[in-house]
């Protein structure tokens, strides 16, 4: 099997061909055999740097040869089996002009929610759908999994118009759910858990935990799970008691969005703009141990950064500081990693479990973004949902989800009519309806600062949203 990854520059790319290898090494014969892994990265830096140590990471373990990086789009897809979408058009800067230009108005700023995962969408759509259509040419077979952000945005657009199969990841609501089973004092295994939303807007309704129900509990003691674990932390207790459910942490952007402006604004700069500085430290460091010829230290030093990107996730938007000095102190403090040592998590693992499954090696139940067909009742059947489904190798199938509270649904119901006005502004090219799509945001305060915020937008990112006329 031939495996794509379109993004294959990007900084989680090492570590993800790592999971996939050591899953092939862990596991015996029921894993899936990729024979190629295939990165496509037109950046040189990126290819020089990241693309690289893939490579020498699979020859670490005694892979050599089965990666390879590429600038050739019709090269590295002919042929692919499955494809791995984490593309960021506009880099890095892209995304602080997306969260700038929206924090400058004291609105939300943040790459897949409000005007920042608008004008993210907005930019990437069309360079997605091109991959689209060359993989229905030269890979009619292969599964496009989908991690480009804003994730299920983009799965709505590719499955009306792409016309290949496609499924959507991201590991927020597993993540939240291992959460709550640690809170609980159980297993990830051991609790069964009922969820449904969209993608970074969503709820868990039920956990049941040897046939009985703690859902109530968890928001009872909800106070006490916010004291344990930073990611509810910004929540008020008493609005999620209103809800009744526990909702993923990219609900607070809109539960408390001026809380979020305000913790930026003391932390003085946005969640990209730290990344933008720790990605261009880790590209300059790796860089540098492979100038030296030291490849035990260009992995050492990826692993050590990229650990602090994890261990500062959220911290800038709920707490107002990066929290990088003590994640920098703690992970200097530990001992350099074996490339070999893999643990599989995150959204390495879901985009595994969905290859696993539909290769019949593992079939089961994931949370993934794909079309509704009757999952959530109130939205329409072609319109892309996330929410558990069977996978196998018959495909994946949408499970009936659980009802969603009033005050939720109605949240799911207006952010999916500003999904699908984006998703065709995109297909259009209608500058006026991008603008109605934005208003339509409930994070947008109405359509003349949705027409100044897209305004802004196109002349910053320039060639990227020219084609908006």
């Amino acid at each position: 099997m031939k495996l794509t990854i379109l993004g294959g520059g990007g900084m989680r790319m090492p570590a993800f061909v790592r999971a996939v290898l050591s899953q092939e090494s862990a596991a015996g014969s029921a894993a899936p055999r990729f024979d190629q892994i295939c990165l496509l990265e037109p950046e040189q830096l990126r290819r020089d740097t990241i693309g690289r140590l893939a490579v020498e990471v699979a020859a670490a373990l005694g892979k050599d040869g089965l990666v390879a990086v590429t600038t050739d789009a019709e090269q590295a897809l002919t042929g692919a089996d499955f494809v791995f979408s984490a593309i960021r058009v506009g880099g890095d800067r892209g995304r602080v002009i997306d969260e700038q230009v929206a924090l400058r108005r004291g609105l939300v700023g943040q790459e897949t929610t409000g005007p920042g995962g608008c004008a993210m969408a907005l930019r990437t759509i069309p360079v997605v759908l091109g991959y689209c259509e060359l993989i229905s040419k030269v890979a009619p077979q292969a599964m496009l999994i989908n991690f480009t952000n804003p994730a299920g945005l983009i799965t709505q657009a590719v499955s009306r118009h792409g016309a290949i199969r496609a499924v959507g990841v991201c590991d927020t609501p597993g993540g939240t759910a291992e959460h709550l089973a640690a809170f609980l004092g159980v297993g990830p295994d051991a609790a069964e858990f009922a969820y449904a939303g969209l993608n970074h807007l969503g709820w868990i309704t039920s956990v049941l935990v040897d046939g009985d129900e703690r859902i109530g509990e968890i928001i009872r003691r909800f106070a006490e799970l916010q004291a344990s674990d930073h990611r509810f932390a910004a929540f008020d207790p008493a609005l999620i008691r209103r809800v009744g459910a526990v909702p993923t942490e990219y609900v607070y952007f809109y539960y408390d969005p001026q809380r979020y402006v305000r913790e930026v604004a003391a932390a003085g700069a946005s969640r990209g703009q730290d990344l933008e500085r720790l990605n261009g430290e880790l590209l300059a460091a790796v860089a540098k141990a492979f100038a030296d010829g030291r490849i035990q230290d260009a992995w050492a030093v990826y692993e050590r950064l990229l650990g602090v990107r994890r261990d500062t996730y959220m911290r800038t938007d709920m707490h107002g500081d990066s929290g990088q000095a003590a994640a920098r102190a703690q992970r200097a403090a530990a001992p350099p990693p074996a490339i070999g040592a893999a643990q599989i998590g995150g959204y390495e693992a879901l985009a595994l479990r969905v290859i696993d499954g539909l290769t019949d090696a593992r079939p089961g139940r994931v949370i993934v973004n794909l079309r509704n067909d009757g999952a959530l009742p109130a939205l329409d059947t072609d319109d892309v949902v996330e929410v558990q489904a069977q996978v196998s190798g018959a495909g994946l199938v949408p499970l009936p989800a659980p009802e969603l509270p009033r005050p939720a649904r109605a949240l799911v119901e207006q952010v999916k009519q500003y999904e699908l006005a984006t998703v065709e502004a995109a297909m259009t090219g209608d500058a006026q309806l991008a603008a109605v799509a934005l208003a339509l945001h409930p994070l947008v305060p109405g359509s003349t600062v949705a027409r100044e915020l897209l305004a802004d937008y196109r002349e910053q990112h320039g060639a990227s949203l020219a084609y908006l006329r």
